[in-house]
Parts: C-alpha cells; sequence; structure tokens
C-alpha cells in the first residue's frame, strides 16, 4: 500500500555526532534504509546534532517505512564519522514518523495495510465503464445496443458496471476518457467501435496512447489504401493502465455478443493482455473465415447449377 506524504517530506535524526561525515554518504545509507533510489533523497542540513534529510518523491510504500528505524539508524553508523547514541531518534511531521514505530506495532500496521489494500484491489477490479464510440452514435444516427448489453452482462458477472459517455473519432479524446475513469478507480475500461481500417478509426491510436506495450492483433488484413481502407487492416486491442485493464472491442453488435464470453473467462482467469487479444482476435477471426467459407460453398452450388443447366 502506498502513503502520500502530502508535502510532509522532511525527516530528522537527533542527537548525532558528526566528525567529517560525507553527507552524500548518509544520504545513500538512508537511501538504502528506506529502499530508495539515491536520487530520491538528500541531506538538507547538517547543525550541530541534528541531520536533515529531504525525501525527493511524493508518495512511499508502507514497507518502505514502517517501523525502519533500527534498520536506518544502523546504516548512518556505518558511515565513517557518524556518531549514534542510545538517545538518537527519528523525527517526522508527517507519515514518515511511522519510521520509529515498533517492530510489534509495525507488524500489525503492515498487516492491515496489506488488508486493506487487497480489498481496494478488489474493489476496483470490479468497478467496470463501457464507452461507445463514433459519430453514428453521438450524432444518434444508430441505436447503441452495445453498452446496454455489456453493462447488464458485466453486472451478471458480478462487476460494478457503469455506461461511459459515446466519444467522438478523435485520438486524443478516446485516451482522455481512458486515463480518467482509471484515476477515478475503474479497474475495467470496455470500448466499442473504431477499431476498422478507416482513417476515421481511431480506438487503438488511442489505446497506444495510454499504452505503448498494448496488444493489437489482427482480426482481417487488407491492402492499405485500397477502397475506404487507409490502414492495413482490423485489429483488437487490449492494454493496461496502472491497475487499469482497457479492452477495445468491434461495433457490430453480434460481434460484440461473440467476444464477450471469451472476454468473462479471460477476466476470470486473470489472462494477460497478449492472452486475452489474441484469444479474442481468433474468435472474431472465425467469424469472417466460416462466412468466407460458406460463401465459397455458396458459389460451388451455383457453379455447378449453371453447368448442370447448360447441358
Amino acid at each position: 500500500m502506498e502513503y502520500r506524504l502530502l508535502e510532509k517530506t522532511e525527516l530528522w535524526i537527533c542527537p548525532v555526532e558528526l566528525m567529517g561525515a560525507d553527507l552524500g554518504a548518509c544520504a545513500l545509507a538512508v537511501a538504502r534504509a528506506l529502499d530508495l533510489n539515491p536520487d530520491e533523497i538528500m541531506v538538507t542540513d547538517a547543525i550541530e546534532d541534528r541531520l536533515t534529510l529531504d525525501i525527493l518523491v511524493p508518495t512511499v510504500r508502507a514497507e518502505q517505512i514502517v517501523a525502519r528505524r533500527g534498520r536506518l539508524l544502523s546504516g548512518l553508523a556505518a558511515v565513517p564519522g557518524v556518531g549514534i547514541t542510545d538517545k538518537t531518534e527519528v523525527h517526522s511531521e508527517g507519515i514518515l514518523g511511522l519510521i520509529s514505530l515498533d517492530e510489534k506495532r509495525g507488524r500489525e500496521l503492515l498487516e492491515r495495510s496489506r488488508a486493506l489494500k487487497a480489498q481496494i484491489v478488489d474493489r476496483i477490479r470490479k468497478r467496470s465503464m463501457v464507452f461507445p464510440t463514433g459519430r453514428e452514435v453521438l450524432g444518434g444516427q444508430i441505436r447503441d445496443t452495445n453498452t446496454p448489453f455489456l453493462v447488464e452482462s458485466l453486472s451478471t458477472a458480478g462487476y460494478q458496471a457503469a455506461r461511459g459517455p459515446a466519444l467522438e473519432d478523435d485520438a486524443h479524446t478516446i485516451a482522455r476518457a481512458f486515463r480518467r475513469a482509471a484515476e477515478e478507480g475503474y479497474g475495467l475500461l470496455i470500448s466499442t467501435g473504431g477499431i476498422g481500417a478507416e482513417g476515421k478509426d481511431q480506438t487503438l491510436e488511442a489505446l497506444e496512447q495510454v499504452d505503448p506495450q498494448a496488444r493489437m492483433p489482427y482480426i482481417l488484413k487488407f491492402r492499405q489504401g485500397q477502397g475506404r481502407h487507409k490502414k492495413d487492416g482490423i485489429r483488437i486491442g487490449v492494454g493496461r493502465f496502472g491497475q487499469t485493464r482497457i479492452v477495445c472491442l468491434p461495433g457490430p453488435h453480434d460481434e460484440v455478443r461473440l467476444a464477450w464470453p471469451v472476454m468473462k473467462e479471460g477476466l476470470q482467469a486473470g489472462w494477460d493482455r497478449e492472452m486475452l487479444a489474441e484469444r479474442l482476435a481468433n474468435t472474431l477471426r472465425k467469424k469472417f473465415l466460416d462466412r468466407s467459407w460458406d460463401g465459397q460453398v455458396q458459389l460451388g452450388h451455383k457453379a455447378k447449377e449453371v453447368v448442370h443447366g447448360s447441358k
């Protein structure tokens, strides 16, 4: 669990004897004691029997500070020119004061923090939001059947599902909506539409802005520039932003219904983004392959009829 320092980033150690001590080495010793990088802490003052340091990060994990007094003082005592006595204490006006907790109380606090973190993570994981995209939805030209279906399906699967606003075909707008929802504590975001090969389709570009490591396997590939195809294919998208999972589905309702059982299985099983993206893409590819095969069979039957009729 992380604690925000809320500008209370200063800690001081006193009484301490300083006899030609290297202040950089002092800062390094404290950084090691608190599992900080060397550039995340600095000595700001060393006057008489008081050594003052400043933590240069806005948040710290509970494990980094709770009951770390003994480790911190032992680290400082090992620095040449630094004298630590049995009266030396670590002080802070903020959350950093947890450094001085005794080990028993520290263990109890860490256990409670871990339990609380697990509850928060589970609550966030179960909060979801669905975003339809496209000017046709925004303009009311087509009825959005995907959002009601997904909200009901998610609710049945145990999620707290919310309807997000319809988003225009703009990568920055969609990316901003993804980030905002994630920051508001939604652990699952689903968008529908905007993954096609036309220039107006911008959902995957938005996903890439939010997660450069997102997985985007192809459902179909085209010759780029042919007809309305400004891109070389239709792809599915799965990514992450912090603890939030983002899934970009197609717009056609039958494809959303086809994808849902796979997505539900993947969410319950904890598939990573690569596995979930590939499974979704495979399911949707099968639809087009089946359609293509049916078309070939129908053409074959028609050809036989023509041949038979010409005899």
